[in-house]
């Protein structure tokens, strides 16, 4: 057989310079940055594409690539190794434990449908007993599935009974694999205060890394940086808050006589993932290239202990109440975003868990979508898929670079605790929530099913209206620093329409569309996708050639409000003839930003509506004006 030859051997190499030059050509003549380069949320310029040309750039991907390797991990004979094949993760399911006989029945059911790994939820630390744990835990090997505990309380308690477990079993300690997920300052940093000063909370974390040490592969500290993403946070921020964060830790255990090794071991990260697919792939192998960066500072070498153990849950700021069904594409995407980025545990939020208790339905998409990308999509088969992506690669540079100055600028004022005593944090995070709301509510930033594409069709119940969750500031007397507020990036828009679908009498907005074919079409759709966000009723028409006949049929629509959608040029012409007759009978609205605004405005037009219009605001305006 003769020898094969190489596909690309046979097309002549073509360089950035020729690129270039074709897409310039294919411009003609416009910009190329406005036209093809985009910013991210974490203000990075984003190419059209991306080349390995330059040999210097070229070695440092490459070397990229080679480090997440290095500082991943896979387990062994009991032990943790490098991980050089495979990308298996767990599969985890949380149980809100308010029955630990039900819970322990729906823990053993899960286990027999694909979960490999369970997070119980304790709310009530004074149920959380011997007796209780030994009901909840009957029947699960503990070597056989991770064992999580999100506890309210009681941590120390937890950690004895799962010691005494493993004994009871004859289990061996370096098998048992799971957390409990403390963190004080995660717990301060989001309701302002711990129901111990902070000092003797961190005496309390110390003498509970102390205790964990027969159990090799199990930690008693869980980093949450789902909670700053879900506050609002970009990437950077995450990253550099959850590192800040580790290294205050590592450090008050220090002062508490734990090595910097011992505590890192004890130590798991918990990341969500938005929508950002690639961004987010990105960011778990940039948190892993710093923690071990972290590690080399305090260990002088590359320990074992700093190789990044990651929980990761899907996002809750992007989940949405109307269009649910919406959320499960959002997981989906999210969960292969944290599967490709490396993630060594996977928890994906049911579907309606903005507005209800999960039930077996949801549950069970939810348990079936990561099912599907390991069982049929086969994403556990290659190490380090993004390896040798350019764009990835340079994302993950980009990101590790600005999150270690932020952490550098954090630990030269004193570290995380201090930062979020004088309010740094909170201002940072607020900073970014705020910017992120306005995205929102301008539509720069689409919430499908929300500010785009609604379902003006759909309305809520009574029953589930009044369980839609909220981010709640919590209010105490004592806070020790301001808490940070939690929210879903769709809340503003779900109160509209929400108080629409409780109003007695659902609003109707008619569109008068006139003149220009193509412009009347675009502004009709552009006006339906604008007050369908809040329900509104939407009355279409197809057109009409005079004034007479457009105002004839908005006043039969009996429609309170009056699009009228045309092109500019049209507008001086037909609109003050259609508000001179329907001015006092509804609200008249143009759809567009015209050139000749102050001329309309001048024949007596108040109301617009365009693509630089603050939705929220505009509709909560027409709201107030309908006495909703």
């Amino acid at each position: 057989m003769g020898k094969q030859k190489k596909l690309f051997d046979q097309f002549p190499p073509v360089s950035t310079s020729e690129w270039m030059d074709r897409i310039r050509t294919d411009l003609k003549g416009a910009d190329f940055n406005k036209k093809l380069v985009w910013k991210t949320r974490e203000g990075f310029d984003v190419m059209p594409f991306y080349r390995d040309e330059e040999p210097d750039k070229a070695g440092s991907l490459k070397s990229l690539s080679s480090l997440f390797m290095k500082y991943r991990t896979s387990e062994s004979g009991g032990g943790m190794e490098i991980q050089t094949t495979g990308n298996s993760w767990l599969i985890r399911q949380d149980i809100k434990v308010l029955n630990f006989h039900g819970a322990n029945s729906k823990a053993l059911s899960i286990l027999m449908k694909g979960v490999d790994s369970l997070g119980f939820i304790l709310p009530d630390p004074e149920l959380t007993t011997e007796k209780n744990l030994k009901i909840l835990l009957r029947d699960i090997n503990a070597e056989s599935a991770e064992i999580n505990f999100v506890p309210n309380g009681k941590a120390r308690e937890i950690l004895a009974f799962m010691t005494g477990l493993a004994k009871m079993q004859g289990s061996d300690p370096a098998k048992i694999r799971g957390a409990i997920e403390t963190d004080p300052l995660g717990r301060l940093m989001l309701n302002g205060t711990l129901c111990i000063p902070v000092e003797e909370g961190l005496d309390y974390l110390a003498s509970l890394v102390k205790a964990a040490a027969s159990l090799d592969n199990y930690r008693v500290l869980q980093i949450n940086g789902s909670n700053l993403v879900n506050a609002g946070s970009d990437s950077v921020q995450e990253l550099a808050y959850t590192l800040s964060m580790a290294v205050e830790y590592l450090s008050q255990l220090g002062d508490r006589g734990i090595a910097p090794e011992y505590a890192a071991s004890k130590i798991r990260f918990c990341y969500a993932t938005g929508s950002g697919y690639f961004m987010e792939i990105a960011k778990l192998r940039a948190a892993r290239l710093l923690w071990a960066v972290i590690g080399k500072a305090f260990t002088q070498s590359d320990s074992g202990a700093f190789k990044m153990e990651i929980h990761c849950t899907t996002s809750e700021w992007n989940k949405t109440v109307y269009d649910p069904y919406l959320n499960l594409l959002r997981t989906q995407t999210e969960s292969m975003s944290a599967v490709l980025g490396g993630a060594d545990s996977l928890t994906v939020t049911p579907f309606d868990n903005a507005y209800s208790q999960p039930g077996e339905f949801s549950e069970r998409l939810a348990r079936n979508q990561q099912l599907i990308l390991k069982e049929e999509a086969y994403f556990d088969k290659v190490a380090d898929p993004a390896s040798g992506s350019y764009y990835i690669e340079n994302l993950t540079a980009l990101l590790a670079e600005n999150a270690w100055k932020l952490f550098l600028e954090i630990e030269e004022k004193g570290g995380f605790l201090s930062e979020l005593k004088t309010g740094e944090v909170q201002k940072q995070l607020s900073v970014s929530a705020m910017t992120r709301r306005k995205n929102v509510a301008r539509r720069k930033e689409i919430l499908l099913g929300t500010n785009q594409y609604p379902n003006p069709g759909e309305r809520l119940t009574e029953q589930l209206t009044g369980n839609i969750k909220y981010g709640i500031t919590p209010v105490t007397d004592d806070l020790i620093v301001e808490p940070v507020k939690l929210f879903r990036g769709a809340e503003d828009f779900e109160r509209l329409r929400s108080a629409v679908d409780r109003s007695k009498e659902r609003p109707s907005v008619f569109l008068l569309t006139i003149g220009n074919l193509v412009l009347r079409k675009a502004r009709a759709q552009f006006s339906s996708g604008f007050f369908g966000c809040a329900g509104y009723r939407i009355i279409e028409s197809d057109g009409f050639e005079n004034v007479d006949a457009g105002v004839e049929a908005a006043i039969s629509s009996k429609a309170p409000v009056v699009v009228i959608c045309g092109s500019d040029d049209e507008y001086p012409a037909v609109v003050p003839g259609i508000l001179s007759r329907l001015k006092d009978k509804t609200i008249v609205v143009v759809a567009g930003n015209p050139d000749n605004l102050e001329e309309l405005r001048v024949s007596g037009v108040e109301n617009f509506i365009s693509i630089r219009s603050d939705v929220v605001e505009t509709l909560s305006f027409y709201n107030s004006l309908l006495g909703i």
